[in-house]
């Protein structure tokens, strides 16, 4: 089993240690369970916590582990970017803005991959990449109090990364509905557009999850991972050119002057001035 210190996160599985600090991984039988682990922060993602994620995601796949959770502290998933990494955008350089969209592109792509089930829990915001990381997952459980929205334009970005999931899951048309708006959306329009698996009350969470990964270790581990394999094998050339060119989308417009007119408003608790 997995120890957990008082400090920061700590998993030891087959005389491995590996030490986070910003990730929490657990796991109770042949069930493992990665929790963002910033709740003063409402588990907003920085570079370190993106690295972590891929790392803990990377070690499950090597384990024996059948099920893998994914779940936030505190009263939300993931709200998005952290502020932190939102200021430190405004001094980096080019090759900044690529390295940055690689990694953000590499921890989408590893968790679409995994050859594990995936689970998440949503039980409060989950916003922009947080919005990605919730729905991502092979079965999204919210609560009815979670909100979802891909806000970036709402700060001069472009959603370019999570546009090639958002296809992919529900569409051009709603997809270009979300994106475009920018807006905000509960779980049960969530669950109507087909990214929410079921939307539970907050008491019933925890029992369909454990019910659900009891099914799903009721099944051929092999077949499980096979059929993951192959469905992301049939996708696969679509998302290397949607995900390549996502890429650069991504770090061009961290080179606009509305991007950094909107960090600026976003940090001055301003409305945007716009350019033509």
């Amino acid at each position: 089993m997995n120890q957990r210190g008082d400090e920061g996160g700590l998993v030891q599985t087959g005389g491995l240690i590996l030490s986070y600090s910003t990730i929490m991984v657990t796991e109770e039988g042949t069930v493992r369970t990665i929790t963002l682990n910033r709740p003063e922060r409402r588990n907003a993602m920085t570079p370190e916590m993106q690295m972590e994620l891929i790392a803990a995601m990377q070690e499950a796949a090597d384990t024996s582990c059948r099920v893998v959770v994914l779940r936030g502290a505190g009263d939300a998933f993931c709200s998005g970017l952290d502020l932190s990494a939102l200021q430190a955008m405004q001094d980096k350089t080019v090759a900044d803005y690529r390295a940055d969209a690689e990694r953000i592109a590499t921890l989408f792509r590893t968790l679409y991959e995994l050859p594990k089930p995936t689970i998440a829990s949503v039980h409060g915001a989950a916003i922009a990449g947080g919005t990605c990381l919730a729905t991502l997952c092979d079965f999204t459980l919210a609560t009815p109090a979670a909100k979802f929205g891909y806000t970036e334009p709402r700060i001069g970005f472009v959603p370019a990364l999570v546009s090639a999931y958002l296809a992919l899951q529900i569409g051009d048309k709603r997809a270009r509905d979300l994106l475009l708006s920018a807006r905000l959306f509960d779980a049960q329009e969530a669950h109507r557009l087909g990214l929410v698996n079921e939307v539970l009350a907050p008491d019933q969470l925890a029992g369909r999850i454990q019910a659900l990964y009891q099914t799903l270790q009721g099944n051929s581990g092999q077949s499980l991972a096979a059929t993951k394999r192959l469905m992301a094998a049939q996708n696969k050339a679509w998302l290397d050119t949607a995900i390549s060119e996502a890429m650069e989308a991504n770090a061009r417009a961290r080179e606009t002057a509305d991007f950094r007119e909107g960090i600026a408003a976003f940090l001055e608790k301003r409305p945007p001035r716009w350019t033509n």
